[in-house]
């Protein structure tokens, strides 16, 4: 898995999120199943460490990174 060069902040406007709900709403991924498929498949990772609960709440300053690509949890 390659370290992303740059993170992109996304707001969730709450205390926390679920981890298949940040992937969509990052753009990480498109859909639902994709995500769902992404995290069990090992592709996701949050904070640098492979999770594959889609069910993880994630909080503020969280790194989530696919692909290449990350994005971190805002208020």
């Amino acid at each position: 898995m390659s370290n992303p060069t740059h993170v992109d902040d996304v707001a969730i406007g709450d205390e926390m999120i679920r981890l298949g709900q940040f992937v969509k709403l990052a753009g990480l991924l498109d859909s639902g199943g994709d995500a769902k498929a992404a995290i069990v498949d090992g592709d996701v990772s949050v904070n640098g460490e492979v999770d594959r609960r889609r069910g993880r709440q994630l909080h503020h300053g969280d790194i989530v990174s696919f692909a290449g690509r990350a994005a971190r949890v805002c208020p």
